[in-house]
């Protein structure tokens, strides 16, 4: 698409969207069509992934917060999760927004790793939680 020149592209766009081009940069034009073309071939997102955005995009619209959407991984407030670091053992508690460990709180579990060990980890990783699953069409 980089060496077609602007009028091919919006003809290429009224070929796919069969509709006309909007009055844009060349730039969003080439994306666009390059991701519907993608699209096109590969079948686009999964339902899932497309009930997330629209639950998003609602949220937005109405200017309310939606449901929170969690990790599924996540385990239920109140759990305890133990990690041994440098021979000691430290314990991270599981609260409804967020995590404590040692009287303080975390937004993420991936801040209280980085807390007990003095460098970034993925904070699933380092508790042992295995990798997200992705979800099939």
């Amino acid at each position: 698409m980089r060496a077609m020149t602007v009028p091919e592209l919006r003809e290429k766009w009224a070929a796919i969207f069969d509709s006309p081009a909007p009055n844009t940069s060349r730039q969003n034009l080439e994306l666009r069509l390059g991701y519907r073309i993608q699209e096109l071939a590969l079948g686009g997102i999964g339902r899932d992934a497309r009930r997330t955005l629209d639950a998003l995009a609602a949220e937005v619209v109405s200017g309310e917060p939606g449901q929170v959407m969690t990790d599924p991984r996540r385990p239920l407030p109140g759990t305890k999760l133990v990690r041994e670091w440098n021979g000691v053992e430290h314990t991270v508690t599981v609260l409804t927004k967020g995590f404590e460990w040692q009287g303080r709180r975390y937004k993420s579990l991936s801040g209280a790793a980085r807390a007990i060990t003095g460098a970034n980890w993925n904070g699933w990783k380092f508790f042992g939680f295995t990798p997200r699953t992705r979800i099939s069409k």
